[in-house]
């Protein structure tokens, strides 16, 4: 909505509420992963939020510029790397089918929100990423209410995307 409504303000109302949504989606997200033992995809999924508040509180200020959160810029970087690194070395590698779309769930997430929390493109595809890593768990899970919203995910963003690229 944020991307096909006309008027900054608008478009602010939209961001920010798309932000708390985000914010508010993750505690569900990691309870599903938790108890089906996705430990990575649930870490690193919590390792997101530095960037969700980054992207509302740069949103709120209407201004598009980091400003006061340098810091939350540095954690959410730092979350990301972390996050991926201790996802690597706590399963001595890649040695599922399972913990590679973790991994790719985990990836999207986080770049993508980290990219979007700065208005760049690339966090549409990144989501995208995750979305389609997320539905394939799912649905091998055999969640397939949750791998239908994940499909549905996959339309909302790449409509955004194409719409965000041909407004930039």
């Amino acid at each position: 909505m944020a991307e096909r409504t006309k008027g900054p303000r608008n478009q602010q109302k939209w961001r920010m509420a798309a932000w708390m949504f985000y914010l508010i989606g993750v505690p569900f997200w990691v309870l599903i992963f938790i108890s089906e033992h996705n430990w990575i995809a649930a870490a690193v999924e919590t390792s997101g939020v530095p960037s969700i508040l980054m992207g509302y509180i740069i949103v709120r200020r209407g201004n598009g510029t980091l400003g006061l959160c340098r810091g939350l810029n540095h954690l959410a970087q730092c979350m990301i790397a972390t996050g991926l690194f201790l996802s690597l070395y706590d399963f001595g590698g890649l040695i599922t089918l399972n913990q590679v779309m973790e991994i790719g769930i985990a990836s999207g997430f986080l770049f993508g929100t980290y990219f979007l929390a700065k208005s760049k493109s690339a966090g549409y595809i990144w989501l995208s990423v995750g979305n389609i890593c997320a539905a394939l768990l799912m649905m091998r899970q055999e969640y397939y209410v949750l791998m239908g919203q994940q499909i549905i995910s996959i339309l909302l963003v790449s409509d955004a995307y194409r719409i965000h690229n041909r407004r930039n």
